[in-house]
């Protein structure tokens, strides 16, 4: 209940994250029927980016602020048009050419929406779901809700348009969260065998990673694509610091592999703290 994402957001961690749930996105509205996208872990829909927060861990710097803004470089066609959709919905929230704002998973994905598309967004602590209500409050498409976010798995699913995108996303501050990552999803599977799931997970220790790759071939869930985008080498005795982060995608769509192939390794590029320190990995899983 204590993390805050507004120290972190638009870090490397979202931007490999909200690129991807974008990509997932504009997979399902290839087909006219509706969807619903379920956010677990919400946080409060949008940051700014001016905050004493924000400014005093400066992460968004090396995330989005190496994408778009003032000081952004300009990228190759083909990783510009796998951006794009990503890009367009932050672009939104800020003037042109400039960077003030960051939309978070709630906004990414509303800003993507068919009028017949449906998002629900639940967070539990109680000032972020508090901002997350005001927000979307005259919104008929987006239901706000306060739930343990694990329970919220259980409770949403399924949909009713039996079509969507689950992404799970907590903090990972509690002790054990790893395995409640991956008994959720093999839970969640039951419920909805044909929903695409997101699952994020922060590289700091690779052991932890080992352990969750182990837990999901005990679990034996199928059809998970792997994806890790690290800025910076893991280093013995820096446990605690976010060198990377991860992504298993559960249903992954047609062919996203190879637009991951592609996209990931050159944000691994992007994004790195150092020349040649970036590493960006699309692997199945199972």
């Amino acid at each position: 209940m204590n993390y805050r994402h507004i120290y972190h957001a638009g870090n490397h961690a979202d931007v490999l994250k909200h690129a991807v749930l974008a990509l997932v996105i504009e997979h399902l509205k290839g087909k006219d029927a509706g969807f619903r996208v379920i956010d677990t872990h919400a946080g409060t829909g949008s940051y700014d980016l001016g905050r004493e927060e924000a400014q005093k861990t400066g992460e968004w710097l090396g995330g989005i602020g190496r994408l778009i803004g003032p000081n952004a470089k300009p990228m190759p066609d083909d990783i510009a048009g796998l951006l794009a959709p990503y890009l367009r919905a932050v672009r939104t929230w800020n003037p042109p050419g400039l960077l003030t704002r960051y939309p978070g998973s709630p906004r990414i994905a509303r800003a993507l929406l068919r009028p017949q598309d449906m998002l629900v967004v639940n967070e539990l602590h109680p000032d972020d779901a508090a901002a997350l209500r005001r927000a979307f409050a005259n919104d008929a498409q987006t239901k706000t809700l306060m739930l343990d976010g694990w329970t919220a798995v259980k409770a949403l699913l399924p949909p009713r348009e039996r079509r969507g995108v689950v992404l799970i996303d907590p903090p990972f501050e509690a002790p054990g969260e790893m395995g409640r990552v991956v008994d959720a999803l093999s839970d969640a599977v039951k419920r909805f065998a044909t929903g695409i799931y997101m699952l994020w997970y922060p590289i700091k220790d690779r052991a932890v990673v080992r352990d969750l790759e182990r837990r999901l071939e005990t679990a034996g869930v199928p059809k998970l694509l792997q994806v890790e985008l690290e800025v910076s080498a893991t280093r013995h005795g820096e446990a605690e610091r976010l060198t990377g982060s991860g992504l298993i995608i559960c249903n992954p769509p047609y062919q996203l592999d190879k637009a991951l192939g592609r996209l990931v390794p050159w944000l691994a590029g992007r994004l790195a703290v150092s020349e040649r320190s970036g590493r960006g990995v699309v692997k199945a899983l199972l």
